[in-house]
């Protein structure tokens, strides 16, 4: 996994990264909130670790922007910050989980392992990516807020990489979730109708497939 840690506290953040590494994750950390948004704006995280107290944009902001973007990254949000409000707040804010430090490793990564088993997360009955967004109760897809009809093959890959939110879905998952029907043919017919809006399908060789944005004609590229 790829996972962001946004904390300032070395102390914390250094022993807590060089284990996630030894067990073969990407560890990138942030010390401060403004780093911190920029980063998930920009780089699709499968996780992300985050102190309330960071500098510039505070912990609790920093997961309002993202879950205000319809990002669907998991958060646990790690803070010497212990007060009941501030567990609440910070779970109504849209974070999955509220750890009080100190903490120990094996707990932070217990209940990491808590809330991937939930499942991707969700927005009501809706799931974006970028100008996408599908309503996973009607079956409904729409492109910068234009209808998008899809068959009932290419909806359900589509689902599998917008629940991804950037993250790379292995081939086979794909082919099993339509239905034994080659991903690659849906994947064809999605790309050329994706890409205007600035959608792309990457071809993740050898594993399988997500999705990435992309600037379009007379927008700026991000940065």
């Amino acid at each position: 996994m790829h996972i962001l840690v946004a904390d300032d506290d070395d102390r914390f953040t250094r022993p807590l990264a060089a284990f996630l590494r030894t067990r073969g994750d990407q560890v990138t950390v942030a010390v401060d909130g403004t780093a911190a948004d920029g980063l998930l704006q920009h780089s699709p995280f499968d996780f992300a670790l985050v102190e309330v107290n960071l500098a510039g944009v505070n912990g609790y902001e920093l997961v309002r922007r993202l879950r205000s973007r319809r990002q669907t990254t998991p958060v646990i949000f790690i803070s010497a910050r212990q007060a009941l409000e501030d567990r609440i707040h910070g779970l109504d804010l849209g974070a999955d989980d509220y750890v009080v430090k100190p903490a120990e490793i094996s707990e932070i990564t217990a209940r990491m392992r808590a809330v991937l088993r939930r499942g991707p997360y969700r927005i009501g009955d809706e799931m974006r990516f970028g100008p996408i967004m599908l309503d996973a109760d009607g079956r409904l897809a729409s492109l910068n807020g234009q209808a998008l009809p899809l068959t009932g093959r290419e909806w359900e890959i589509l689902e599998a990489l917008v629940a991804a939110d950037g993250r790379t879905v292995a081939k086979d998952r794909l082919q099993a979730d339509s239905g034994g029907n080659a991903a690659e043919v849906y994947i064809s017919r999605l790309r050329p109708r994706l890409e205007p809006a600035g959608v792309l399908i990457r071809t993740v060789r050898g594993f399988g497939y997500r999705l990435e944005l992309q600037a379009v004609a007379g927008e700026d590229a991000p940065g």
